[in-house]
């Protein structure tokens, strides 16, 4: 069993930043991909950031040039450096992990909330 625990959310005012981190227990893994996403209050949950172990990373078009991943496949960590935040940008973000051999699994942790405001 996998488990994803998030870290590093809380009330930030407009233009500020924040650090998320995602840590990966339990059993043996090897992911192939981490990624964030949010949920903000009344949507669907959106992807914010993905990275493969290959070391390619996207973006959500709305956090371009503000937010960004890195990934450790080694220790199975994942950071989102956000910053220039928005009111816009408060949700709950997950972090999440996807295996791919032998079957695909993915994996995701609770939730940390982001809240942008003064």
């Amino acid at each position: 069993q996998v488990q994803l625990a998030e870290s590093g959310g809380g009330l930030v005012q407009p233009g500020g930043s924040l650090t998320l981190s995602c840590v990966a227990s339990g059993s043996i893994f090897l992911f192939d991909a981490m990624g964030w996403y949010r949920q903000a209050p009344g949507k669907e949950r959106e992807l914010v950031a993905a990275i493969r172990r290959t070391g390619y990373t996207n973006y959500a078009e709305s956090v371009k040039g503000r937010f960004t991943m890195s990934g450790n496949f080694v220790r199975n960590t994942a950071i989102l450096q956000m910053n220039s935040l928005k009111p816009e940008d408060t949700a709950v973000y997950f972090c999440n992990a996807v295996v791919t051999s032998p079957t695909v699994m993915t994996h995701w942790g609770k939730g940390t909330l982001v809240t942008v405001g003064s």
